[in-house]
């Protein structure tokens, strides 16, 4: 019975008893030759897909919430309660500045349109877009009557 040869990885050893070992110029070529397929392996995957960018639908988050819309009103108070509603869904929706004057202006209708069409005809072409609260302000100064607010706080 032939005896088995031991180890593992000890020279070049080609079945016949050539148990050479290995020269440094061989194991240089032979790493070289791996990083070569190697690279070439490489270069031949597809670059990899970045990771799908989510993009928040604020506009659908802020209308979940079902805000009111607003027309006029002769009690200063709901007009107030209005602005404070629609101001809270586009907190929750977590809107911008910008994003809180468009998506606000959205919800309001008839008279309260008309105002904010005229509102915006008015503004110089090159006049900085219009703030949330300028909004605010502007909006409370054209629908909510001072005195008559005072009237119902007390």
């Amino acid at each position: 019975m032939a005896a088995r040869e031991r180890g593992r990885g000890r020279g070049r050893g080609n079945g016949n008893g050539d148990n050479a070992p290995i020269t440094v110029e061989e194991l240089m070529q032979t790493q070289n030759e791996m990083m070569h397929v190697f690279m070439q392996h490489i270069q031949q995957q597809p670059p990899p897909t970045p990771p799908p960018v989510h993009v928040r639908d604020k506009r659908g988050e802020f209308m979940k919430g079902r805000p009111p819309v607003f027309t006029h009103s002769a009690d200063p108070m709901e007009t107030d309660d209005w602005l404070r509603a629609v101001e809270r869904q586009l907190n929750l929706a977590q809107c911008n500045d910008l994003e809180k004057v468009l998506y606000a202006s959205g919800q309001l209708q008839g008279a309260a349109q008309t105002w904010w069409e005229s509102y915006q005809a008015a503004r110089p072409n090159n006049a900085p877009p219009v703030t949330w609260l300028e909004f605010c302000r502007d909006f409370r100064a054209r629908h909510i009557n001072e005195g008559m607010m005072e009237l119902k706080q007390e």
